[in-house]
């Protein structure tokens, strides 16, 4: 079974979840946290039997699709991916269980379980049309979560979505074909293998514009300054489960792209882009916290905090060394256990008074303790207080691109100045003080059903924050692998001061690509 658990993993909730169709809406959210439990378990499994000494692929699948034109089922995990297939499972099994009354609950818990199927896809695609075509199915179940499930403007933002993310796509697979016909014009095969692709050494003319077709739809999805303002909306508009599915998963597809792809493919255009990037992802610690504190919608608070510490993910990844990159990776884990968490947190308010407003409430530690523990942690966390899970993703992330420039670094660690700022002001908002609003004295503390989904993130926040090891030595591994691939196809000097040579002492010679293939 281990052989083809990739597969299964993908396959499995979507079987299920056209099996759902014939069960009965009295029983469908059994039938959802029991589908869903399963496929945690086996991404548990997966995990179990990772082999963390390895770098590679493991677990690799292939089937040939059009092997005329090298079209192939390919499929494989490694650390860069194994942890946020894991996250997918978890977050589709907490919010199925965390589903309150909803209209059409059945339909929801259908599109959950195909959402799932997509995410897995993504994670472990090794083809490129194939990672293409799931990347692109992800849209479908989110588009009609907020569009369905949404707020009052959930049809303008749902297509604003599809949009901003469809149209980044199209350049993004533009970029792809070209890379098939260079792999063709190299070889004389077609091939849209990624670990194929990975043998290619392309001028840095070509990299340059190539890493801008890539860039680009990988960036909307992220997604990163200027291209951030479809997230806003989605997030306001989306019903709880789809802003956290959004937050914890869906946006890390383009960071964990960006290490797939273009970090891998591209070494020497990485270096070229790195400083613009850079100050990209400044601006968006900085803008979208300043923007966070202006709000006096909690959701929309969180929203813009997300947007914040996505940037210090891309901070990290382009660092590129193993501290940075393996902290960003760490990071987008992070992110989505609080992310997600925090977003679950503002739903259980809204639950009960329906509304979203900070200056609705006020005093509400006096009437609900345990909610206002949990959101306390989780509020700490996503400031990156030391031994809570952000701090180590924030920390390894700051740290690699310190050794490439301090001052850029200094500007980027005023988000945790910012960001505690904006989420102390909100909680205080919130939590403290008098209760002075009749409809808030009486409000009812986190029940059963609640803490079975907050109780587990509220623990991860802490272990891993103090005890992060496990998820990190995988990690490491492979990114060690992914660095040193980088430093061996570089090609201008400059790419090869930046990317760290981990074979020490060892000189890696250099060939054309003519001479390479």
């Amino acid at each position: 079974m281990l052989d083809h658990i990739l597969s299964i993993l993908i396959f499995f909730p979507a079987l299920a979840a056209m099996f759902g169709f014939i069960i009965h809406k009295d029983s469908i959210r059994a039938y959802g946290v029991v589908v869903a439990t399963i496929e945690f378990a086996l991404s548990l499994w997966l995990w179990f039997a990772f082999d963390s000494n390895v770098s590679g692929m493991q677990f690799m699948e292939q089937l040939p699709l059009v092997p005329a034109f090298g079209i192939n089922y390919i499929l494989g995990v490694d650390g860069v991916s194994l942890f946020i297939i894991i996250l997918a499972a978890f977050f589709t099994m907490i919010g199925i269980a965390s589903l309150t009354d909803t209209k059409d609950v059945k339909n929801m818990i259908i599109t959950l379980l195909f959402l799932q199927m997509t995410m897995a896809g993504v994670f472990v695609a090794l083809d490129a049309i194939v990672f293409y075509i799931f990347w692109e199915l992800s849209l479908v179940p989110m588009l009609y979560i907020i569009g369905a499930w949404g707020g009052p403007l959930r049809i303008y933002a749902s297509v604003k979505f599809f949009l901003y993310t469809f149209a980044g796509s199209l350049v993004m697979l533009v970029g792809m074909l070209f890379m098939a016909y260079f792999y063709y014009q190299a070889t004389g095969a077609w091939s849209f293998a990624i670990l194929d692709w990975y043998r290619l050494i392309l001028p840095e003319s070509f990299q340059l514009w190539l890493f801008v077709a890539f860039f680009i739809g990988f960036a909307i999805k992220v997604p990163m300054f200027p291209f951030h303002t479809w997230l806003p909306y989605a997030h306001g508009q989306a019903p709880t489960i789809g802003s956290v599915i959004l937050a914890a998963i869906l946006l890390k597809m383009g960071t964990y792209a960006f290490i797939r792809f273009s970090l891998p493919m591209f070494p020497d255009a990485s270096v070229f882009f790195m400083f613009p990037i850079a100050i990209l992802a400044i601006i968006m610690i900085i803008y979208t916290a300043m923007v966070a504190y202006a709000q006096e919608d909690v959701k929309q608070v969180v929203a813009y905090s997300s947007v914040s510490h996505m940037g210090v993910i891309i901070l990290g990844t382009f660092a590129l060394n193993v501290e940075g990159i393996s902290g960003s990776i760490f990071l987008m884990i992070a992110h989505g256990v609080v992310s997600g968490a925090l977003f679950l947190l503002v739903g259980v308010i809204y639950d009960r008074r329906h509304t979203k407003m900070m200056n609705e409430f006020g005093g509400l530690a006096s009437v609900m303790p345990r909610y206002a523990t949990i959101f306390g942690l989780m509020m700490m966390a996503s400031v990156g207080m030391p031994l809570t899970i952000n701090f180590v993703g924030e920390f390894l992330s700051l740290l690699g691109f310190y050794q490439q420039s301090h001052i850029l670094t200094l500007l980027a660690g005023t988000a945790i100045i910012v960001g505690a700022i904006y989420m102390l002001a909100a909680y205080k908002k919130m939590f403290f003080g008098v209760v002075t609003k009749e409809e808030n004295k009486n409000l009812s503390d986190v029940n059963s059903r609640e803490l079975i989904a907050l109780v587990p993130l509220a623990i991860i926040t802490v272990w891993l924050g103090i005890y992060p090891k496990p998820i990190l030595e995988p990690i490491n591994k492979s990114v060690e692998s992914i660095v040193q691939l980088m430093h061996d196809k570089s090609t201008t000097q400059e790419a090869k001061s930046r990317i760290p040579n981990l074979i020490k002492g060892v000189e890696i010679t250099r060939t054309s690509s003519e001479e390479a293939h």
